[in-house]
């Protein structure tokens, strides 16, 4: 029910912001689904208020099990953006381009 209700109610609507959002679990113990946020979404400071205020509580009126939201990240993955981000940097500052 969980997978249904993301895919269904809440995905286009986070598509429609130019984001994604995937189902990466549940924990029967905690009541914590796992998400994982992409596109314009990652990274974005609002996605915080979006999961707790517009998908969680969508999610807590549906299925009474669900007791909490938490973003998924990979930590692996976000090294390699971090490294390849600042071999960017440097590109553009070699060739007189300054960085923030």
């Amino acid at each position: 029910m969980i997978k249904e209700l993301l895919e269904q109610r809440i995905r286009p609507s986070v598509q429609d912001d130019g984001g994604d959002i995937f189902y990466k679990g549940f924990d029967e113990k905690t009541g914590l689904v796992m998400v994982q946020l992409a596109g314009s979404c990652a990274g974005c400071p609002s996605s915080s208020v979006t999961l707790k205020h517009g998908v969680e509580n969508m999610l807590k009126h549906y299925i009474p099990e669900v007791r909490g939201i938490e973003e998924w990240v990979d930590e692996e993955l976000n090294a390699v953006n971090e490294k390849e981000f600042r071999t960017l940097e440097e590109k553009l500052r070699s060739v007189g381009i300054p960085s923030e």
